[in-house]
């Protein structure tokens, strides 16, 4: 699986552990930024990832700021986005089952990375369910349109 990548500052540790995860899953990753300690915006990074995922270039995206919050709140934003903050693996397995999240956001400051691999891993690996999740993801792409 083709991954987008992305962080603000705060996250950068995490990301770079995600970085060094990813091939031994066998996913191919790019990184959309940020690449070192400055402090960047991150709902620039949000955009970028977003708008990669969102075009189907990318079947999934991984977004870590301090909490995970900010990123999750731009992602969701973008037409076609279902970004999922997720502070264990079975939120994260949910996200994919029941809500086919796209994107997954994490806090860097808020979840060990230990924990924060298994998540990706959790998320990487679920399927979404399908079935009589369809009209409530339907549902989300209604009010998706009127807004």
């Amino acid at each position: 699986m083709h991954i987008a990548l992305g962080c603000d500052q705060r996250g950068l540790k995490t990301k770079q552990e995600i970085m060094r995860l990813l091939p031994t899953l066998n996913h191919t990753y790019r990184d959309f930024g940020c690449y070192g300690v400055d402090p960047v915006d991150y709902p620039d990074i949000a955009q970028q990832v977003g708008a990669a995922v969102a075009s189907g270039e990318f079947a999934r995206g991984i977004l870590i700021c301090s909490t995970g919050i900010g990123m999750s709140i731009a992602a969701n934003k973008i037409k076609g986005i279902r970004a999922a903050l997720c502070h264990a693996a079975f939120a994260a397995q949910r996200a994919r089952e029941h809500n086919d999240a796209n994107i997954l956001c994490l806090g860097g400051e808020d979840v060990d990375i230990d924990s924060a691999l298994k998540i990706v891993e959790t998320y990487l690996d679920t399927d979404f369910e399908g079935g009589r999740h369809i009209p409530r993801l339907d549902k989300i792409k209604a009010l998706e349109a009127n807004s």
